[in-house]
């Protein structure tokens, strides 16, 4: 089994920055990030950025320029660094990885932009 473990959420105000963490633990052995997505109260979950094997990086458009997404494969975790938010990037945020086949998803953290 695998958990994940998303952590950094809190809130900011519009133009602040946060970063969020993923930490994998459990048998953690050959465990793949895929990225981190965000839910909004009423909407679905929608992709934010991922990475792939490689390092090669995607972002939705609506973050591009501000987020960054990177890994530590040493650590067994992923990080979201966010930047110049906006209240529109208010949602849980959720990371997800697969081991073994079998897909994975944190419990997901709070970000809230508000002044």
């Amino acid at each position: 089994q695998v958990q994940l473990v998303e952590s950094g959420g809190g809130l900011v105000q519009p133009g602040g920055s946060l970063r969020l963490s993923c930490a994998a633990s459990g048998s953690v052995a050959g465990i793949y990030f895929i990225g981190w997505f965000r839910q909004a109260p009423g909407q679905q979950r929608d992709m934010v950025a991922t990475i792939i094997s490689g390092g090669t990086t995607n972002y939705a458009d609506s973050v591009k320029g501000r987020f960054t997404i990177s890994r530590d494969n040493a650590k067994n975790t992923m990080y979201l660094q966010m930047n110049n938010l906006k209240p529109e990037d208010t949602a849980v945020y959720s990371c997800n990885a697969v081991r073994g086949g079998k897909l994975y998803w944190g419990q997901g953290t709070q970000v809230t932009v508000s002044s």
